[in-house]
């Protein structure tokens, strides 16, 4: 059996292959101001079924580029496991991690919009349980005013608990066999566009929508780790998807692909329910846009990514970008009537700039008070971990493993 030459991987790697990617931060920033745009837009009368309505209206498929960006970047330690036959991450750190980056700023925001935003009436118990556990699409009627996209986030956190089972169930696939996870990954997206029918079928209580559960975006998450996969792959495999990741090519085309979701073939604009078969299609686009919009930042060689996403002010939106998105519709809700401005009632282009700047300013703050030091504490508690680890290990080098000590742990 042929294996996998050292010399492949350490050859013309693209931009993408390992450690941060610059561009990515740009672009998850363009990612929270497109989602940000669409709900001024919606706020402010401007969605609509004209063509500039449908457009705004669709900027809402920005959120293909950040479940993109998760699958990508978290998938990327499992695909590069499977292709060198390396170990790979460790469980127990990534649920840490991952706690850590979204639970505490969430919180954050999730107490204020619902102790002090105005509304008619408090919220239920039920309420402040189901948006304090990321548990709202589940529950129903608890998506509340100032956290009504929250329910991506949801799906996220969803996506991140079931990550390492979905690497499980593929870690036969490793070395040569490698070759064959792409073309499951890929059919496993095709496959979950069946839920628009599957779950439309469940019998689920009113305030309850199964478009906002994980099997419906499931091709959105494929799209970055199948991209995952290529960048991981010895520089001889896929090479039609390397040569035409070229942004020149890809983002005219994903500029057709997002026009064809703008068109009634995406489903309606508004609060209405689309047919099963108009979500099934902007489910499999938004895959494809997502897929478009990213592999010219990660398969193209390093130093060929664009660079004006990676600038000082892009990376510095892009560190503040979840910020942005957890609290722009806090801060929307709250400039209506801080400048006397009407809801429903136009001002689009002045409520959008209030909302950026604010927003900005609020995002800013969460990440240097609340976001960067839990993340300081983790890498120190790690540390720690790691320190504490080590005499364990050299002992166990050098007396061997006990039968208790045999036993696999994940940390």
């Amino acid at each position: 059996m042929s294996t996998v030459g050292t010399s492949e991987f350490a050859s013309a790697k693209p931009a993408g292959a390992a450690g941060f990617v610059p561009a990515l931060e740009g672009m998850r920033a363009c990612a929270a101001i497109a989602v940000m745009i669409t709900h001024t837009a919606f706020q402010t009368g401007q969605v609509g079924y004209s063509v500039a309505g449908r457009v705004w209206g669709r900027f809402d498929m920005a959120v293909a580029v950040f479940f993109g960006l998760s699958g990508f970047l978290l998938w990327r330690a499992h695909a590069r496991a499977a292709w060198s036959s390396s170990d790979g991450p460790r469980t127990g750190r990534y649920y840490r991690s991952r706690f850590v980056r979204i639970m505490p700023a969430y919180l954050v925001v999730a107490l204020v919009a619902l102790a002090l935003l105005p509304r008619s009436t408090a919220p239920s118990g039920s309420t402040w349980l189901a948006n304090l556990s990321l548990t709202q699409v589940f529950v129903p009627y608890s998506l509340t005013d100032g956290l009504t996209q929250m329910w991506s986030l949801s799906v996220e956190m969803l996506f991140y608990l079931l990550l390492p089972l979905a690497a499980l169930a593929l870690v036969r696939l490793r070395g040569e066999s490698a070759r064959w996870r792409v073309p499951v990954l890929l059919a496993a997206g095709a496959v979950s566009l069946s839920w628009a029918w599957v779950g439309a079928a469940l019998p689920l209580p009113p305030g309850v929508n199964h478009h906002n559960w994980l099997p419906s975006y499931v091709p959105w998450f494929v799209a970055g780790i199948v991209l995952a996969e290529i960048v991981s792959a010895p520089v001889s495999r896929f090479a039609v998807a390397r040569r035409w990741a070229r942004r020149r090519v890809c983002w005219p085309a994903a500029l057709v692909v997002f026009a064809v979701i703008c068109t009634p073939l995406g489903g309606p604009v508004t609060l209405n329910s689309p047919e099963s078969w108009q979500f099934a299609v902007r489910m499999g686009l938004g895959g494809v846009l997502g897929f478009l919009l990213l592999a010219p930042l990660v398969l193209a060689p390093a130093g060929e990514s664009a660079r004006w996403l990676g600038s000082g002010v892009m990376l510095a939106l892009g560190r503040w970008s979840y910020g942005i998105f957890i609290w722009h519709l806090v801060v929307l809700t709250a400039i209506f009537p801080l400048f006397a401005i009407v809801p429903f009632n136009g001002a689009f282009g002045k409520v959008t700039l209030l909302t950026l700047v604010f927003s900005v300013a609020v995002a800013a703050l969460s990440y240097a008070w609340v976001e960067e030091p839990a993340r300081q504490w983790l890498a120190r508690r790690e540390a720690r971990r790691s320190a504490a680890a080590q005499p364990a290990d050299a002992a166990q080098t050098r007396n061997g493993p006990s039968a208790a000590e045999s036993v696999a742990t994940v940390g």
